[in-house]
């Protein structure tokens, strides 16, 4: 170390002014290079529209659907957590912007104190009474302090848009959670419907079996049919209750009953989803501007373990006094002094493998943002020929319904007309329930592919939330009636 006593007060002055613009070491930040298809694998032709730009309360269209949602975005309990800790970042970032500036440390005390001399007369007693004025300034020289800064707002803004991805998740989350509550809710009545049918097939075949024009194996088989439709119905209330509860989790509240909206079947389904440009994906998925600001600090990282390979300028500076009484600590026993100090590095190889190991974490956060952005890729690609796909299949189960539905008509016409036994009626109902239940799957799965599809392609990404502090963006339902 090395202390520099003597400095001229302006050539001091211009060399603090030169020092806070100085060069950055680092490199400058830019984005890696991703290959984006020039439309997404299962996707119409490439177009600028996207269901992302959409209002998820235009997407899904139920007022009681955005009801919840609008209750967990403010009550959550995730949600309230990634609030939390955008606060903590956004503080985080504080504490590294004042390094920029002084710190000042004050002190005052006072001593009583005694001296003997080595003479007859003995010694005296008194007090002294002092007060310091310190400052410690840290030149960024060599622009360490504004890569730091660098590196905590990166990670601010990345737990913004990691809150962001909570918001959106959530909205996933419940809209999910509806519409698995609606299928259950669906399933139960056709459980009770098919319950119904059954116990009027048994009540008939009991009463002919009573008047002898019926055997107790059909009636048994009757008997079977309705106590096995039954049965559905005490499981699928339970599972409606652990669903109820689900849904009251999300929205942060105790568990209780949830109310209905729409019926499954009268959610408005898109003929065919329009995508966007997968360029734009970067711009609107939060996580994956989330990796980017990770690597944006990883960047800055890499230019702080190269700026400690130069010299450390500051100058720390000393106001204060000593004196026997408070008024005149200030006078005579009043001394100040000013010291710049340059403080070398010599641990060379540690400063080595200190910038190595930032290189390498900086390649790390390349490779996951590259990654993420190929997978996010693969995600929507994926969920937009599921959304196909299951469009087909629900066209194809609708119609096996129908038939099914026939078949139990036109069986009981010919039973009635004397054409057939009642064991045609009962098997064509036996046949009808499972695939009344297989149709309500399927359409609950297409609602819940267009949820996640909705979320991968970064929906909501342009809306602004003005309820929060800051201006802070978040998806945000418009009041009920708007």
């Amino acid at each position: 170390m090395r202390t520099l006593s003597h400095l001229a007060f302006p050539t001091l002055v211009l060399f603090v002014f030169g020092c806070q613009v100085g060069c950055e070491m680092g490199p400058s930040y830019r984005r890696p290079q991703v290959e984006p298809a020039a439309a997404f694998r299962g996707a119409a032709p490439a177009e600028a529209a996207s269901l992302a730009d959409q209002p998820w309360w235009e997407v899904f269209g139920d007022p009681v659907l955005k009801d919840l949602v609008g209750q967990a975005l403010a009550h959550n309990f995730d949600a309230r957590l990634a609030t939390q800790r955008v606060m903590e970042y956004q503080a985080r970032a504080g504490v590294e912007h004042a390094d920029y500036f002084p710190t000042v440390t004050l002190g005052a005390g006072w001593i009583r104190g005694h001296s003997s001399p080595f003479t007859p007369a003995g010694g005296t007693t008194g007090y002294a009474y002092n007060a310091q004025a310190s400052i410690n300034w840290e030149l960024d020289l060599w622009g360490r302090l504004r890569r730091l800064n660098e590196a905590s707002m990166a990670m601010y803004l990345g737990s913004r848009e990691a809150r962001r991805g909570v918001y959106l998740s959530t909205v996933a989350q419940v809209a999910q959670a509806y519409f698995e509550l609606r299928e259950l809710d669906a399933r139960l009545e056709i459980a009770r419907s098919t319950t119904q049918a059954f116990q009027g097939t048994r009540d008939l075949f009991g009463q002919r079996l009573a008047g002898g024009a019926a055997s107790a194996l059909e009636t048994a088989r009757a008997e079977a049919a309705l106590d096995s439709a039954a049965a559905f119905i005490p499981d699928l209330e339970r599972q409606i209750a652990a669903q109820e509860n689900l849904l009251s989790l999300l929205v942060g509240r105790n568990p209780g009953p949830i109310p209905r909206g729409a019926g499954l079947k009268d959610f408005p389904l898109l003929p065919a989803i329009p995508a966007g440009l997968p360029s734009a994906l970067l711009e609107r998925r939060p996580d994956l501007r989330q990796a980017e600001q990770e690597l944006v600090a990883a960047n800055a990282a890499v230019g702080v373990a190269q700026a400690n390979y130069f010299p450390t300028f500051s100058i720390t500076g000393l106001l204060g006094g000593v004196a026997p009484q408070v008024d005149r600590m200030f006078g005579a026993g009043k001394e100040w002094n000013i010291n710049p100090t340059l403080t070398l590095p010599l641990q060379g190889l540690k400063l080595k493998y200190q910038k190595a190991a930032a290189v390498a974490q900086w390649e790390q956060a390349k490779t996951r943002y590259q990654a993420s952005v190929t997978g996010a890729f693969g995600e929507v690609s994926t969920l937009l020929v599921a959304y196909q796909k299951l469009a087909d299949a629900e066209a194809q189960q609708a119609g096996s319904v129908a038939a099914y539905q026939d078949a139990v008509r036109l069986a009981t016409l010919r039973y009635s007309a004397g054409l057939s036994s009642y064991m045609e009626v009962l098997e064509a109902q036996q046949q009808l329930f499972p695939a009344q239940n297989t149709l309500t799957q399927i359409r609950r799965s297409r609602l819940v592919s267009l949820v996640q599809l909705y979320k991968a392609l970064g929906g909501g990404w342009n809306l602004q939330d003005p309820g929060q502090a800051g201006g802070w963006d978040a998806p945000k339902a418009p009041a009920s009636g708007q």
